[in-house]
């Protein structure tokens, strides 16, 4: 059997291997579209142990190293670096450390959803980006309408709104622009209109996205999100863990005895803490906890800080919801409990 430390690249790798049997270690480069890195591979003893850190662009050496036997475990990034002693960085030396990591036991392995959670994945990440898009658009024309004195708000895209919108006077490149920018916006609305039916869809075949989508304010999208991004929550001791995984949790410098809080650590995935934000927002106009918590939170801290806060609210409450559904008897619970 073959342990294999793999620094992976974009165009190349660089792996440490050593053979079980002998002890032998070898270091090599390995280019990937001459095609070495997959001749190399399939020359290897099945299974062998390929360890490599967390990283993009890694769909298609994932599917390789399946189609080949051999077994692949993804390290935490962050704890890999923490665990490395020498200050030198280079790809050799990344890769004997990750060989190290393997051979001592010490591997920081992560969870990696499945090539069918990770396609569904896409389908949230390019409805984000229209709406983002969306939201771009709508405010560049807001710009385009308060430039000549006319402030509608929401208002501006409603049938008078709109109205009034293009019957405004303007230059003509302004012209040109209002006219480009409309346009684009028609075209975008029917395409996140589809996006969001195939969310609808794709929300309903999952139970326990169905079972998150019963708290007011968590529609489809978030509850899509949150399946696919936390994946099994039992992988999550309690709902500090989650926070702490979903980024939510405030920064700490503390020493000495003196406590030093920070902003949210924003460690974790960015579209979910978005979604998090939107849903714990529109939750409070329906949840009277959860409202007298915002309007006190906005009194005391401020209004960001209060939507934060609810929003690490709500992912605890989705939490535990996931939680009593995937254990027969309910979970023992916590200080970290909501309850």
């Amino acid at each position: 059997m073959s342990i294999i430390g793999c620094d992976l690249h974009s165009r190349y790798q660089v792996i440490a291997m050593v053979e079980t049997d002998t002890g032998e270690m070898v270091t090599r480069r390995l280019e990937h579209e001459s095609g070495e890195a997959r001749a190399f591979y399939t020359t290897l003893p099945k299974p062998s142990l390929i360890g490599m850190e967390a990283t993009g662009y890694t769909q298609w050496f994932e599917r390789l190293v399946a189609e080949l036997g051999h077994e692949l475990w993804v390290g935490d990034p962050a704890e890999i670096r923490a665990r490395a002693v020498r200050r030198q960085k280079t790809d050799t030396r990344d890769a004997e450390h990750l060989l190290d990591l393997l051979l001592t036991k010490r591997f920081p392995r992560v969870w990696v959803p499945t090539p069918e959670e990770r396609d569904v994945r896409q389908l949230l990440k390019h409805r984000n980006k229209l709406v983002r898009m969306q939201t771009s658009v709508r405010n560049q024309l807001h710009f385009l309408a308060m430039s000549q004195g006319v402030c509608r708000k929401q208002k501006l895209w409603s049938a008078r709104g709109r109205a009034e919108l293009e019957g405004l006077s303007l230059g003509p490149w302004a012209s040109q622009r209002r006219k480009e920018l409309l346009e684009l916006l028609d075209g975008l609305r029917p395409r996140i209109a589809e996006l969001d039916q195939a969310v609808q869809t794709e929300a309903e075949r999952r139970p326990e996205a169905v079972e998150l989508m019963k708290h007011k304010g968590v529609g489809p999208v978030t509850a899509l999100a949150f399946v696919l991004t936390v994946g099994p929550v039992e992988r999550f001791a309690n709902s500090r863990k989650l926070v702490s995984y979903l980024g939510l949790n405030p920064g700490e410098d503390s020493s000495g005895g003196h406590q030093r809080l920070g902003h949210i650590s924003k460690q974790g995935n960015e579209m979910l803490r978005w979604l998090l934000v939107e849903a714990g927002h529109g939750a409070a106009q329906f949840d009277p906890e959860l409202r007298r918590k915002y309007q006190r939170l906005v009194f005391r801290r401020g209004r960001n800080v209060a939507k934060v806060a609810l929003a690490r609210h709500l992912a605890v409450r989705l939490y535990w919801t996931l939680r009593q559904a995937s254990s027969a008897t309910p979970p023992v619970r916590t200080p970290g409990s909501p309850r």
